[in-house]
């Protein structure tokens, strides 16, 4: 912007300056009148359609299934696609962190005075962007499975009937709460379980049998399971090689 344009926008924003009105009361009004609106329809919406709080919170069950609320599912996505358990950090508190700074220093680094979005490509490309961004990785966590599923798939050479048990073996396991001290594949806890995700390279299903039914010590027994859950369930873990 050279001085005969900025001297042009100086006066032209003067005269817009005197022809409005100041921010308070008439600005202030109009957002009260909206957020007015707004507690209204919620209300009314928990009223006519009810506000469900879902069961009561128990601590010992090993199925419930976590989940975030809607509004931050894209940081769930996010958390689904940055593995590693050393960079969950950066997941968590890096990555949403840097977006918002970016976002912050936007006046500073698009100093372009024109409000048209057509003639401000940096300010509408990066919004555009970051809605995009935010309501894709809603979509993908809104639609993804559990946070407690094994993604690993079965391993070649499996027959039919192999291949059915290996499945099924999986959703036992990622419904029994082993994740929750153990590692298989991506997925689960560094310990205090050793991994599994080659016990069957280590152990026969024999010892695997014999070791979920008499675990120690803090590992829960599994010797109640329903037989066709327990065998699948050892044909699963003496697959993983």
């Amino acid at each position: 912007m050279n001085q005969a344009q900025k001297e042009q926008y100086l006066r032209d924003y003067s005269v817009l300056k005197n022809q409005g009105k100041p921010f308070f009361p008439y600005a202030v009004a109009k957002d009260s009148a909206m957020a007015v609106v707004v507690m209204i329809v919620i209300i009314a919406m928990s009223i006519v359609l009810g506000a469900e709080l879902g069961p009561k919170a128990d601590a010992t069950t090993t199925t419930y299934v976590p989940r975030p609320e809607w509004y931050f599912f894209f940081l769930f996505e996010v958390l689904r696609v940055i593995k590693p358990p050393y960079l969950t950090p950066l997941a968590t508190i890096g990555v949403p962190t840097l977006c918002m700074i970016l976002l912050f220093l936007l006046p500073f680094y698009d100093r372009n005075p024109e409000r048209r979005p057509e003639r401000r490509p940096i300010a509408t490309t990066a919004g555009i962007l970051t809605i995009f961004a935010m309501a894709y990785l809603t979509y993908l966590g809104a639609n993804a499975g559990s946070p407690t599923e094994i993604e690993m798939k079965a391993p070649a050479g499996l027959s039919a009937q192999q291949r059915d048990q290996f499945e099924a073996g999986k959703l036992v396991a990622a419904q029994s709460g082993c994740l929750a001290c153990h590692k298989i594949g991506e997925n689960g806890n560094d310990g205090p379980g050793p991994e599994l995700g080659d016990i069957g390279s280590r152990l026969p299903a024999q010892a695997i049998a014999r070791t979920l039914q008499n675990p120690t010590s803090p590992m829960p027994s599994y010797r109640d399971l329903p037989p066709e859950k327990y065998n699948n369930l050892v044909a699963f873990l003496s697959q993983l090689r």
